[in-house]
C-alpha cells in the first residue's frame, strides 16, 4: 500500500485523498523507516513537499538498494532540472509538482504495477492473516465483536485492517460504524477472475479510526449474486493488502460463510449464556468438526457472560468442549455506544469491555502464548479466572 511522509498534516491529507484507499502517513523520514521494517508490501512511498531534499534523497538511495520492490515519488513545490539529476541519481521513480493530482495518481499506478512485476505472479504472497467472526445464531453480538475488534486491531493505524461485512443480506457493520458507503461488495460481481488491489480499492470505505472497510450489498437480492469464488478470490486479494482481514460472518452455513470459514487463519465463536444458543454453536463446532473447517484455530468469545442467568463459565466450556478465550459481561455502556455510533473501544477506551477486545487483538498479532482475554471481575458478575486463556496459534 502507499504510505506519505510529510510533517504537515494538510499536505498529508491533501496527498493521501489521492492515493487509493487503505494507505498510510507518518510525519519524518525516521518514523517511516521503522514503518517499513516490519512490512514488505508496501509497494510506493510518497515523499511530500515538507521532507528536506536531502532527507528525501537519502531515503529514496537506501530503498533504491534495500527495498528495490518499493518505489519512491516526490512531490515538490517547483521542479527544475537541478532536483530532477538528483532525484534520477537517488533512484527517484517520479517526480511531482505538489497540486498535479492526475500526476501523483498515475505515478503511483504506475508503482503498483512495477512492484507485481518485480514480485512476478506468485510474489504477492499471502501475508495478511484472516480473522473470521462467527456464530450460528444471530443476535449475540457478532458484528458488536467484529468492530470492536478490528478497531482494536488497527489501533490507530499501527497495523493496516479490512473489515469485510459477509452478512450478505443483512449485514450492519456499515450502520454500526455510522459510514454511508457508496461501494459495496457487489460491486464487484463478475469480476472473479479479474480482481486485483486496483479493483478491490475503490470498493472500500474508509473509518475515521484508520479502518478500511467493505461494506454488504444494500439490497438483500444480492446475495445470491455474490459467488463463493468471488467471495475467496475477494478474502485472498485483501489479505495481499493489509496486515490483517476481519470477516463479520452470516450466523449460518450457506456457501459464502463455508468459503470465508475455508480461507481463515483465526476463526472466534461467539456465544452467549442461553440454551438456544448454545445447543445451535454445538451443532456449528460439530459441523466445523466434520467439514475440518478452521481445527485447532478457533477462539470461544462469551458475551454478555452473566452467570446470574443459571449456567456457569465452566459449564459452557464442558457442553461445548473448549476453552473460553475471552468473556464479556453485559453492559449497557456497551449498547449505548453501539447506539451512537462509536463503538465502546473509541467511546470509552477504559472499560473493560475494550481492555478484553485489545487483549483479543494482542494475541492474534504477535504472542502465541499471552493472555487474549480476561474474565470479568465480580463487581461485574462474574468472577475471576485464575487461569488465563490462550489462543491457540497454528503452528
Amino acid at each position: 500500500m502507499p504510505i506519505v511522509v510529510d510533517p504537515d498534516l494538510t499536505v498529508v491529507e491533501k496527498l493521501r485523498a489521492t492515493l487509493p484507499p487503505g494507505g498510510h502517513s507518518v510525519d519524518s523520514t525516521d518514523a517511516l523507516m521503522s514503518w517499513l521494517r516490519n512490512r514488505s508490501e508496501e509497494y510506493v512511498v510518497v515523499l511530500g513537499p515538507g521532507v528536506p531534499l536531502g532527507q528525501a534523497l537519502e531515503v529514496a538511495e537506501g530503498l533504491r538498494i534495500e527495498r528495490p520492490t518499493t518505489s519512491t515519488v516526490l512531490v515538490r513545490e517547483q521542479v527544475d532540472t537541478e532536483i530532477l539529476t538528483k532525484a534520477m541519481h537517488a533512484g527517484m521513480r517520479e517526480v511531482v509538482v505538489e497540486g498535479d493530482t492526475l500526476a501523483l495518481s498515475s505515478a503511483i499506478e504506475r508503482a503498483y504495477q512495477l512492484y507485481i512485476a518485480l514480485r512476478g505472479p506468485t510474489g504477492a504472497s499471502r501475508h495478511g492473516k484472516i480473522v473470521a467472526v462467527f456464530s450460528p445464531k444471530g443476535g449475540v453480538g457478532k458484528t458488536t465483536v467484529s468492530v470492536n475488534l478490528a478497531l482494536a486491531l488497527a489501533d490507530k493505524g499501527a497495523r493496516q485492517v479490512c473489515l469485510v461485512d459477509l452478512d450478505l443480506a443483512f449485514g450492519d457493520v456499515a450502520i454500526t460504524m455510522q459510514l454511508f458507503p457508496s461501494h459495496s461488495i457487489e460491486h464487484a460481481i463478475g469480476a472473479e477472475n479479474a480482481l486485483d488491489a486496483s479493483i478491490v480499492d475503490p470498493l472500500l470505505t474508509r473509518h475515521a479510526d484508520s479502518l478500511m472497510v467493505l461494506a454488504a450489498p444494500s439490497m438483500p437480492d444480492a446475495r445470491d449474486r455474490v459467488t463463493p469464488a468471488l467471495v475467496s478470490r475477494m478474502l485472498r486479494t485483501l489479505q495481499q493488502q493489509f496486515d490483517f482481514v476481519v470477516v463479520d460472518t452470516a450466523p449460518n452455513f450457506d456457501e459464502q460463510t463455508l468459503t470465508a470459514l475455508d480461507e481463515v487463519d483465526e476463526c472466534i465463536i461467539v456465544a452467549t449464556l442461553d440454551v438456544p444458543t448454545l445447543k445451535n454453536v454445538k451443532v456449528a463446532l460439530e459441523t466445523m468438526d466434520a467439514l475440518s473447517i478452521a481445527l485447532d484455530r478457533r477462539h470461544l468469545l462469551l458475551n454478555r457472560a452473566d452467570e446470574a442467568v443459571g449456567i456457569s463459565a465452566s459449564k459452557v466450556e464442558t457442553i461445548l468442549g473448549m476453552e473460553i478465550a475471552a468473556s464479556i459481561a453485559s453492559s449497557l455502556d456497551i449498547a449505548a455506544s453501539t447506539n451512537a455510533g462509536k463503538p465502546i473501544v473509541i467511546a470509552n477506551p477504559e472499560h473493560q469491555a475494550s481492555e478484553i477486545f485489545r487483549q483479543l487483538a494482542q494475541g492474534l498479532i504477535d504472542e502465541p502464548d499471552a493472555p487474549v482475554g480476561a474474565v470479568p471481575t465480580k463487581d461485574e458478575g462474574v468472577e475471576q479466572d485464575k487461569n488465563a486463556r490462550r489462543f491457540r496459534r497454528r503452528k
